[in-house]
């Protein structure tokens, strides 16, 4: 199995738990004499088998993801923190700009006080779109090594 199927199945297994944990809810109670359209024990069977195939699966991942190396030696799991940086980087820097161009802070009389920006947000936008472009291209190279990488099933494989 690919890595990116492994990924895939992870995503589809971490729904499957959101899904079947809604659905024991709704069958915990039923008024009494009547009967749950759900048996709560079978679901809660089946979000077990679910939890362990997840369990296993991202020791799987992690285990590969730190194991495997880019192209330039850097391995995937510090790839994905410095993804993850880069996006969080984006988003702080997305949200300044937005406020310093946000029309929320505008008089409505002389008498109110006037707002100023205090930052420069053109440049900001041209880093923005720079950070974007990181990010773009990190991505792809963590994709494709997805996708040429086997998963490491087990300690012994």
């Amino acid at each position: 199995m690919k890595l990116a199927e492994a990924l895939a199945e992870r995503k589809a297994l971490q729904e499957q738990i959101n899904d079947l944990t809604g659905r024991m809810r709704a069958n915990a109670l039923v008024q009494e004499g009547d009967t749950p359209s759900e048996r709560p024990e079978e679901l809660r069977a089946q979000l077990e088998q679910r939890v362990e195939r997840l369990g296993a699966l991202i020791k799987a991942i992690n285990r590969t993801n730190v194991a495997t190396r880019l192209e330039d030696g850097q391995m995937i799991a510090e790839a994905i923190t410095d993804r993850d940086m880069l996006n969080k980087r984006f988003a702080a820097l997305d949200s300044l700009a937005d406020a310093a161009t946000s029309r929320m802070g505008g008089r409505y009389s002389r008498s109110e006080l006037r707002t100023v920006v205090t930052i420069d947000v053109a440049p900001l936008r041209r880093e923005l779109d720079e950070l974007a472009q990181r990010i773009r291209e990190l991505d792809v190279r963590i994709q494709a090594a997805n996708w040429a990488t086997e998963l490491m099933e087990s300690v012994d494989a």
